[in-house]
């Protein structure tokens, strides 16, 4: 059965418990209507908040290139991350610097895209698989491809 995902909303967050301390990423890639494409909820290892973020945007970039997405929305909480690719921030971070170019050469296959900053409330459910995978120091996915 062919699946279109040709427009996708990418949503991603990354936690640490201690900076840095066991980290975890969550993502979601739905439909604007709605539907769920993809899950994850994952554990890192020990890693800063930052890299945890990065982790996830990366991880949501990578499925959203493999299913073929024309045009991707990416909503997140990090303020950080969002601005430093929109351009108007600038990585400064040694060990952020190569997680932002990984990023940059994902999205330059995606035909259009957007990344805007929404509150932690809008948030939710990518927080929560990120909690979920720290807690239980593993990983749960869902493909609904």
């Amino acid at each position: 059965m062919s699946q279109d995902h040709s427009e996708l909303i990418l949503q991603f967050d990354g936690g640490s418990r201690g900076n840095p301390g066991p980290a975890g990423i969550g993502l979601t890639l739905r439909t604007p209507e709605g539907r769920l494409i993809y899950e994850l909820g994952e554990f890192i290892g020990r890693h800063t908040n930052n890299v945890a973020e990065y982790t996830a945007l990366l991880r949501g970039l990578e499925m959203a290139c493999e299913l073929g997405v024309g045009q991707l929305i990416i909503r997140a909480d990090s303020e950080l991350v969002v601005r430093q690719i929109q351009g108007r921030y600038r990585v400064k971070s040694p060990d952020l610097r190569p997680l932002y170019q990984r990023a940059i050469d994902l999205l330059r296959r995606v035909p259009k895209w957007s990344i805007v900053h929404v509150y932690r409330d809008d948030n939710h459910r990518p927080d929560e698989l990120a909690n979920l995978a720290m807690n239980r120091r593993g990983k749960v996915e869902y493909r609904g491809i």
